[in-house]
């Protein structure tokens, strides 16, 4: 892709289900934990459905939807232990299994060229964002990590993508968020940032086509042509 004028100073990308097909891991780890608890594993499929808001909010749903009902919800002790023993699991998978979205080498490589600055917004932890990221060959494109544990609050807040636009010195008009659900939407919309979704993603069973955002783009590459396509502070439609 040869290089593109750009109406925007920076993007915002978020990592699991929008850079990274990050699915196989946290399930593989997902279902260590199930098998500790003596319980049976759960498919990847209804496990992407738990996915975007982090580990923590994605283990409470996993154990809910293998509860028996009326069964009460972990309490806070019961699920920070929880929380840990899966991360003990995650640390020695993650990014094993974990590949790289189609078009996304090549769109970073392309903002860069560009002279766009790249951050990525993430609600996974900063060690496991990390350490993805170096497992993929990502890191070296990036300017920021912002994580689930570097705010006060995650996505769909948006305290995350407003600390980025402030690291970043870059004015929230000015910077596109990319993601692929509508914690992305969401946060975007909250933080002023204009915002198109992937729709190959994690999006909580919200097909990306009903939400509020400037574009739907078909990867990291085709978000290129749509940000140098776009006019300032008014986003080229869908």
């Amino acid at each position: 892709m040869t290089t593109m004028p750009m109406t925007f100073d920076a993007a915002l990308i978020d990592l699991d289900g929008t850079l990274v097909h990050s699915l196989p891991d946290l399930a593989a780890a997902a279902n260590l934990l199930l098998q500790d608890l003596n319980q049976a594993p759960m498919p990847d499929d209804m496990l992407a459905g738990f996915v975007g808001k982090g580990s923590r909010d994605m283990l409470r749903r996993m154990l809910e939807a293998r509860s028996p009902a009326p069964a009460p919800p972990p309490d806070d002790a019961r699920l920070d232990a929880l929380v840990a023993q899966f991360f003990r699991h995650y640390r020695r998978i993650n990014g094993q299994r974990s590949v790289v979205y189609p078009g996304v080498i090549e769109g970073l490589q392309a903002f860069q060229k560009a002279g766009v600055r790249l951050a990525v917004v993430t609600n996974k932890a900063f060690e496991f964002a990390e350490q993805l990221l170096a497992h993929t060959g990502l890191a070296e494109y990036f300017d920021l990590i912002v994580a689930g544990d570097s705010c006060s609050h995650k996505k769909p807040h948006p305290a995350p993508l407003l600390h980025a636009c402030h690291y970043l010195d870059v004015a929230p008009e000015r910077a596109l968020m990319i993601g692929d659900s509508i914690n992305d939407a969401q946060a975007a919309r909250s933080a002023g940032v204009p915002v198109v979704l992937v729709p190959y993603g994690y999006n909580h069973g919200h097909d990306v086509q009903g939400l509020d955002v400037d574009g739907i783009v078909s990867s990291i590459e085709d978000a290129v042509r749509w940000a140098a396509s776009a006019q300032p502070n008014h986003p080229a439609p869908p």
